[in-house]
C-alpha cells in the first residue's frame, strides 16, 4: 500500500517553507506520496537563474519589507501574499503522473463550485467570459527515485502589488540571465468569495485521501523544526544566505544616470555572482581623485548598499570638505542597487 503523508507549514517565512521543499525531496522516503501545504509573507520568488536585480524593484521591496526568495528550480518570478496557498507533492519516480496532482488539486476545487482546466504543462485556469484566467502555476523536478510538483493557488491574492514588485525600475540594465512572463492572473474567491486558506488545505488533504484511497497522517513544521531536523536547518541556512539570493547570479551590466550636486554621473557595473567585477564611472565632477577612489574601492565588492556605504565612509575621510555631495552620491547609488 502506498504511504501517505502531509507537511503542514505554522511558519509564513519563505526560506524556511521553500528549504522544508528541498529537505521533502532529498531526505525523506522516494517511496512516499507526500503533500506540503504552505504560504508566505509578503515575497517575491525568483527562478534559479534569474537575476533579483533586473527581475525586481528592490529598493520598493526593502521599503515596503518585503522578502526576497530564489527556488531552486526554474520558472519566472512570482509574488506570494497570504493569499496565495502553494502546494507541494512528492512521488516515487515509477509512479509519478502530473495529471495525478491536477487531478487532486481540481477535485479539491470543485468542492467550492470552481471547475478549473489544466492548460498546457504548468498552468490550471478558469474559464471567464473574455478569455481564460490563470489561478495556479506549476514546476516540476525529478531524479532517479523520486518527481517533484509544486505550484500556486491564488486564493485571495493581492494582485494590484504584484507589478509594484516585478517590474524594475526604468534602469538601463540588461542580463544574461533570463526574465518573466506575465499572464493573465485571477483569484479563486472571484468565483468563490468564502475561499481561504484554511478551507483549502482542509479540501486539499481529503481530494488527498480521497485519491490514494487512505488516511494520512499530518505534521506540522515551523521555526523550531529546524532545532529538531538537521537536514532542514542546513537548507535554511542555504536558502536564506545572501550567497544564494544574490550573489548566484548571472552575470550582467547595470546602467545608471542622473545630475547631482557634484557633476552629472554615468555609471556602469559589471557584477558576476553577486560582486562588481568593473566599474566606470563617467562623469564632469571637478574631483577626478573622488572618483578614482571609488572606482578603485568598489572594484571586487558585493554588490549591496552596504558597500556603498563603507566606500562612501573612506571618500569622505579623503575629502571632508565633499561631505555631503558624497552622501547624495552614495545615496543615489544605494537606491539603485539596494539590497
Amino acid at each position: 500500500m502506498t504511504k501517505l503523508k502531509v507537511f503542514l507549514s505554522d511558519s509564513f517565512n519563505p526560506h524556511l517553507n521553500l528549504a522544508t521543499e528541498e529537505w521533502i525531496f532529498h531526505n525523506l522516503d522516494p517511496s512516499s506520496q507526500i503533500l506540503f501545504l504552505w504560504r508566505n509573507e509578503e515575497t517575491v520568488v525568483i527562478g534559479r537563474n534569474q537575476n533579483p536585480w533586473s527581475e525586481c524593484n528592490l529598493a520598493h521591496m526593502k521599503d515596503d519589507k518585503v522578502h526576497l526568495a530564489r527556488r531552486t528550480t526554474g520558472g519566472g518570478a512570482v509574488f506570494h501574499d497570504l493569499g496565495n496557498t502553494n502546494f507541494t507533492f512528492l512521488s516515487p519516480k515509477e509512479s509519478y503522473k502530473r495529471e495525478n496532482n491536477v487531478q487532486i488539486i481540481l477535485n479539491a476545487l470543485q468542492g467550492f463550485g470552481i471547475q478549473g482546466e489544466a492548460s498546457g504543462r504548468n498552468d490550471l485556469l478558469i474559464p471567464f467570459a473574455d478569455g481564460p484566467r490563470k489561478f495556479s502555476g506549476s514546476a516540476y523536478r525529478e531524479k532517479k527515485d523520486r518527481a517533484f510538483h509544486h505550484g500556486t493557488l491564488l486564493l485571495h491574492a493581492n494582485l494590484t502589488r504584484l507589478g509594484n514588485y516585478l517590474t524594475p525600475n526604468p534602469k538601463k540594465l540588461q542580463s544574461k540571465g533570463k526574465e518573466s512572463v506575465r499572464a493573465r492572473v485571477t483569484n479563486l474567491n472571484e468565483v468563490h468569495a468564502p475561499i481561504n486558506h484554511d478551507k483549502i488545505v482542509e479540501a486539499m488533504i481529503a481530494s488527498f485521501e480521497k485519491f490514494y484511497g487512505q488516511k494520512a497522517p499530518v505534521e506540522f513544521l515551523n521555526m523550531q523544526s529546524l532545532q529538531q531536523i538537521p537536514e532542514l536547518k542546513a537548507q535554511y541556512e542555504t536558502l536564506s544566505s545572501w550567497d544564494w539570493l544574490y550573489g548566484n547570479t548571472l552575470e550582467f551590466t547595470h546602467k545608471m544616470d542622473e545630475y547631482l550636486s557634484l557633476g552629472f554621473f554615468d555609471v556602469h557595473f559589471k557584477v558576476n555572482d553577486g560582486a562588481i567585477k568593473d566599474l566606470q564611472i563617467y562623469t564632469d565632477c571637478l574631483y577626478p581623485n573622488l572618483i578614482e577612489g571609488l572606482t578603485q574601492d568598489l572594484k571586487e565588492k558585493t554588490y549591496t548598499g552596504e558597500t556603498i556605504l563603507q566606500a562612501a565612509a573612506k571618500a569622505k575621510e579623503k575629502f571632508p570638505e565633499l561631505a555631503a555631495g558624497i552622501d547624495e552620491l552614495a545615496g543615489w547609488l544605494r537606491k539603485n542597487i539596494e539590497v
